[in-house]
């Protein structure tokens, strides 16, 4: 009897023993950490890319993003400190700091008065390399959380002065928002700051691919910006600039050193084109994004028992769904492979349409269906064809935004142009088989993905706070 009860405490013992060590690092030596967050991007934005991906090139077989791939796998609550569906600033401050906040704070407690560390700030204090990079602004709430300490994500000047002080080793990407401002007469701006305060500075193709190891720290902004000191969409094309995977293979080149680094990149206009519920846009934000993982990735394998890539989400954007009440259980990705331009795109091709107006609706719509089908691929029998209620409901949409009166062209603000956009957009979302339930953010749970000893810590449910305390406690355990 002793020996049985003597088995079953073992037996008990050995099963807890196993499930408390279930998601417990074992002993690594990580020097090089990623961290990749898709801004806005839930499970249903990768599932379409890799549909995308198999449409186009006609394959059955399921197409995997790189990171997809990766042996550890689970989900990610992303609440705020003060509202259920949360933003980027609470969301990326739970991920940069481990702690939760209100909404709008950038590395700051709720009430905005303390400011939480970073984990970018933390592992420079460890002795390692930073770097953060982004393909929108630099200013912007996602990176702004890895450097910068204000109340409110709307102060991008403070968050610019923020940057050129902090001791980050690398920032690349978008640019600034609020660049320079003038304080009591004297003009402030962040570049000269950020200068002397010994950032090495570079917004050309040239002086990008010039920069070697050595050159100390480094504000690398591309040369080419979109709206709001973004790099451009990927679909507007990108030439001229170096991609998000540039970037990151420039930032590994500068920072191994042999000293370790960590790295945060962010594909920040995954989250701008869910905001338009802008489909084709989307994928291939996100298919730049996988990109950017690759270069990671490529690292890794030279690494494999140095290096751990995470890869998550702030929250997701638009409620996308893979499948929708007109398509039933059809999906029809390919039909995005006809749309050449983002929203933002063609509201400015619109505006330049609406100077060319003749004032003749029956004449100018038949041109605007030559600009549709040249963009879109809409109304063009051999690509995507429109039913007469479509054509309908298009024309009216046309008419009722092009023009205030009876041939008045619409006001610059651009805000009629957007009417007809967001239209053609919704469209082509039909003619996909995709679905959307919203222009914000949505509280659904999203997917981290990740690879390297002691990846097991990311499995199952998870919450946003424990990711870059899970990555500090991996950079510090050492064998």
């Amino acid at each position: 009897m002793k020996k049985v009860v003597f088995s079953i405490l073992i037996l008990t013992w050995s099963a807890f023993f196993l499930v408390s060590c279930q998601n417990k690092p074992q002993k690594t030596q990580i020097k090089y950490a990623f961290l990749f967050i898709g801004d806005g991007m839930g499970q249903a934005q990768i599932n379409i890319a890799q549909a995308y991906e198999m449409a186009i090139n006609k394959k059955i077989a399921f197409k995997h993003l790189t990171f997809t791939q990766f042996p550890s796998t689970g989900w990610v609550t992303t609440y705020a400190n003060n509202r259920f569906i949360t933003g980027s600033a609470a969301a990326g401050t739970a991920l940069a700091t481990g702690h939760k906040t209100n909404i709008g704070r950038i590395s700051m407690d709720p009430d905005g008065t303390a400011p939480f560390e970073s984990i970018a700030e933390w592992a420079k204090k460890q002795g390692l390399k930073t770097g953060i990079i982004t393909s929108v602004s630099i200013d912007h709430a996602t990176p702004a959380v890895f450097y910068a300490h204000q109340p409110s994500r709307g102060n991008y000047f403070e968050i610019g002065l923020d940057l050129a002080a902090s001791d980050i080793d690398f920032f690349g990407g978008g640019g600034f928002v609020i660049p320079m401002k003038v304080i009591n007469g004297d003009t402030i701006r962040i570049i000269k700051r950020a200068i002397e305060n010994g950032f090495a500075f570079v917004n050309t193709l040239e002086g990008f691919k010039a920069l070697k190891p050595g050159t100390g720290k480094v504000l690398a902004i591309a040369p080419r910006l979109a709206a709001d000191a973004a790099m451009p969409y990927m679909i507007d094309g990108n030439e001229g600039n170096p991609s998000l995977a540039d970037f990151t293979q420039k930032a590994i080149d500068l920072l191994q050193d042999g000293s370790g680094f960590f790295m945060m990149v962010e594909g920040g206009k995954i989250d701008w084109a869910g905001h338009g519920n802008d489909a084709a846009t989307n994928i291939m934000e996100m298919l730049a994004f996988d990109e950017a993982i690759a270069v990671a990735k490529a690292f890794y394998d030279q690494h494999p028992n140095e290096t751990i890539i995470v890869v998550t989400a702030d929250h997701e954007t638009g409620g996308l769904a893979l499948g929708n009440g007109g398509m039933q259980y059809e999906l029809n990705v390919a039909v995005l492979a006809n749309q050449h331009i983002s929203s933002e795109g063609f509201d400015m091709k619109l505006a330049e349409f609406s100077r060319q107006l003749s004032g003749d609706k029956g004449k100018d719509f038949a041109d605007m269906l030559i600009l549709f089908g040249q963009e879109f691929g809409l109304g063009d029998s051999t690509k995507i064809s429109l039913t007469s209620s479509e054509l309908t409901q298009l024309q009216h949409v046309f008419n009722q935004n092009m023009y205030i009166g009876a041939g008045e062209k619409p006001d610059a603000s651009g805000s009629s142009y957007k009417h007809i956009t967001s239209f053609l957009i919704k469209l082509m979302s039909n003619k996909a088989g995709l679905g959307w339930t919203s222009y914000s953010h949505t509280g659904i749970n999203v997917p981290v993905y990740a690879i390297g000893p002691g990846s097991e810590m990311f499995n199952g449910m998870i919450d946003n706070t424990d990711i870059p305390k899970n990555l500090e406690t991996l950079l510090m355990v050492q064998e």
